[in-house]
């Protein structure tokens, strides 16, 4: 019994199917679907349905107005061969995270295609860029909007967009876009169809404005995604410089930072940062091997609202850039400029050590002892550093290929 119950198991990221459509031969495309990187949040850690043969979650999206099909298909249930055993609720899981107002039938969803003709991007422009398509043989142009609460339809908009957090962020939630502190930045492609110019949703940034006393504003980062039909091609980049050349305008603004960044964020921010930072005065080569300095941080908060820990990092890459790690005295001096950073936690730990022993008991102090043994944390650092050297070089590559 249990062996043909199992049969009745479905990877939930393989059954979802996801498509942003633009003409109506896309839907039948196989080439055109993508599915999700987690699913666990509507479907558990495992990310398994039950029930369910062929199982296949149809969710695909109109690639302008996000307007939504939604169906669930399968070969076979559960119930079909055996009574007393009841299917997970897979298409109620779904219609948590939907808005109302999707269809479920394909003709219906073919004809609202359509009225795409009528969608324009939502708010101000504020970039536009190209980026040349080898397999079309051509340029193709992006946008990138500025957008707010204000806007008529992104309300509802944004419902639909959002939906695709749950599949690509590991930790994503909604957020309360009634509050007015929310700004929010769009990616759009221009491409056209039959002669009329429409365009497609490429991905989005959510930025929350904290106050900072007594007359500033911190813009916080809170959620990022570019959709997998145009990852790898550099929209990341372009979306996170916009928006900070959008805020750097703003006397208002403090610096810039980001809720929880992910690994692939910080990669992304180091080099937006660099290329930013690389013209600035203080960054010099000549004034790179003097160390970092006071100079570097107060240009890079004051021009880009870059805070001291990331004008650190970008320092630290310049540096690299500009050092013949070939020369063993030269690279010495680079090792130890970065492992004095990278010390940091080391040192705080035996400041933490030396108030402890006024208060602990001998055994608790040998815990405490053995946890910060010389030899252990040469290796750590030693470690930490050869990771820190390996991000740098790759960014410092990306940034040759700019």
């Amino acid at each position: 019994m249990e062996k043909k119950l199992a049969e009745y198991k479905c990877d939930t990221n393989d059954a979802i199917c996801l498509k942003l459509v633009r003409f109506p031969e896309d839907v039948d495309d196989e080439g055109t679907t993508f599915h999700p990187e987690y699913s666990h949040q509507l479907y558990g850690d495992d990310e398994v349905a039950f029930g369910y043969k062929g199982l296949q979650i149809q969710l695909y999206y109109s690639a302008g107005n996000l307007t939504t099909l939604f169906k669930v298909k399968y070969s076979s249930k559960v119930t079909e061969k055996f009574d007393c055993v009841e299917p997970d609720d897979v298409e109620g899981k779904i219609r948590e995270i939907i808005p109302q107002g999707f269809s479920c039938n394909t003709d219906d969803f073919i004809s609202l295609l359509e009225k795409e003709g009528n969608f324009k991007p939502f708010g101000s422009l504020i970039h536009t860029y190209s980026i040349h398509n080898e397999e079309a043989g051509e340029d193709i142009t992006y946008q990138i909007h500025k957008a707010d609460l204000s806007c008529p339809g992104f309300h509802e908009y944004h419902e639909r967009l959002q939906t695709f957090l749950m599949w690509f962020i590991e930790t994503a939630s909604f957020i309360d876009v009634d509050d007015d502190r929310w700004d929010f930045f769009l990616v759009f492609e221009k491409y056209n169809k039959d002669g009329e110019t429409l365009f497609a949703t490429v991905g989005y940034m959510t930025v929350y404005n904290y106050y900072v006393y007594p007359d500033k504003t911190r813009p916080r980062v809170s959620q990022m995604l570019i959709l997998p039909p145009f990852q790898g091609e550099g929209h990341g980049a372009q979306l996170l410089e916009t928006v900070h050349r959008f805020y750097c305008n703003s006397p208002k603004v403090q610096d810039i930072t980001a809720e929880d960044p992910s690994e692939n964020y910080v990669k992304l921010r180091d080099f937006v940062l660099v290329k930013l930072c690389q013209s600035l005065p203080s960054f010099s080569a000549d004034k790179l091997f003097l160390g970092f300095s006071e100079d570097m941080a107060s240009e890079a908060q004051e021009k880009l609202k870059i805070n001291k820990k990331h004008a650190r990092r970008v320092y630290e890459i310049l540096r690299l850039r500009a050092t013949d790690m070939s020369d063993e005295e030269k690279a010495r001096a680079y090792r130890l400029e970065v492992k004095k950073r990278l010390f940091g936690p080391y040192k705080k730990n035996q400041r933490e050590m030396t108030k402890m022993r006024k208060c602990l008991r001998p055994e608790e102090l040998l815990s405490q002892a053995n946890q910060l043994d010389t030899q252990l944390q040469h290796e750590e650092l030693e470690r930490g550093y050869q990771e820190v050297l390996a991000e740098y070089r790759r960014i410092i590559e990306r940034l040759a290929r700019a």
